[in-house]
């Protein structure tokens, strides 16, 4: 059982890593709702939204620098280290 979580959280966690850099890089270029990758893009927020959502809450203002996607990412990365220790 242990090692079948410990997969499945690695693979969320890999998931959710390439989405929020893809995020962060689609963040960087104005696209219009009537552009044909707008769906995947409106798909890349609804996937990250949960999670960078109460990170930016607790996070300080920084003007116009969001680090909510650097905390987040640095998360991952210990749920990802720690469900390889548990494998």
């Amino acid at each position: 059982m242990g090692l079948y979580l410990a997969n499945f959280l690695n693979i969320l966690a890999s998931v959710l890593y390439f989405s929020i850099l893809a995020r962060v890089l689609v963040s960087w270029f104005n696209v219009s709702p009537g552009s044909p990758f707008f769906p995947v893009i409106r798909l890349i927020y609804a996937i990250t939204e949960p999670i960078m959502g109460p990170i930016r809450k607790v996070l300080p203002k920084t003007g116009m620098f969001d680090f909510s996607p650097v905390v987040a990412l640095v998360l991952l990365h210990f749920i990802r280290v720690l469900a390889r220790n548990l494998i």
